[in-house]
């Protein structure tokens, strides 16, 4: 199996800075603002769930309902493991990333956390459609799904050590106060 290291020829991920790890909801922009901040800050970016799903050969929706949620986050905390032997590079792990603090704790500290903070209804409505293929959503009523996740992760989230409220701003804006809080 390949790792991130075969899969990344050339990375100019820098073990002497620390990562930028984007958590949130699903929905709330990791992979978008991840993937901007890095060309911003010229940075590595990595989206967990494009990686485990590379590696696995199968969507994360069949990673969920073939292998489990478990088997998933034992993926994510593989994944995890791998990288604190990096640095510098804009990190997107899926959104109960956090919700497993010896998953976190293996790379923060010196990794810094920016929690993208968005209310559940707005995340479903980014969504569209895609909401269907996101495993922990696929319900009867996604947006209840959201909010009860919310409540278990929230204080995971506000952890952070940046909150940046993705609510009703433009992605530039977005990036520029990450820019602005990674740079103070």
């Amino acid at each position: 199996m390949a790792t991130f290291r075969t899969s990344q020829p050339g990375s100019a991920a820098d073990p002497s800075a620390p990562h930028l790890i984007l958590v949130g909801l699903p929905g709330s922009g990791k992979s978008t603002v991840g993937s901007a901040l890095a060309r911003e800050l010229g940075r590595t970016f990595l989206d967990f769930d494009a990686e485990i799903s590379r590696r696995e050969g199968m969507t994360i929706a069949e990673i969920f309902a073939t292998k489990g949620e478990p088997t998933f986050r034992q993926l994510e905390h593989g994944l995890t493991e791998e990288l604190r032997e990096l640095g510098g590079m804009v990190l997107a792990p899926g959104g109960g990333w956090v919700a497993r603090p010896d998953t976190v704790a293996l790379i923060r500290p010196p990794s810094r956390m920016i929690y993208l903070r968005i209310r559940p209804r707005t995340a479903i409505a980014r969504m569209g459609r895609s909401v269907a293929g996101r495993p922990l959503l696929s319900r009867p009523n996604p947006v209840a799904e959201l909010e009860r996740l919310l409540v278990e992760r929230r204080a995971a989230y506000e952890s952070a050590d940046y909150v940046v409220d993705v609510e009703r701003v433009a992605i530039s804006e977005v990036i520029r106060r990450i820019v602005a809080a990674v740079r103070a």
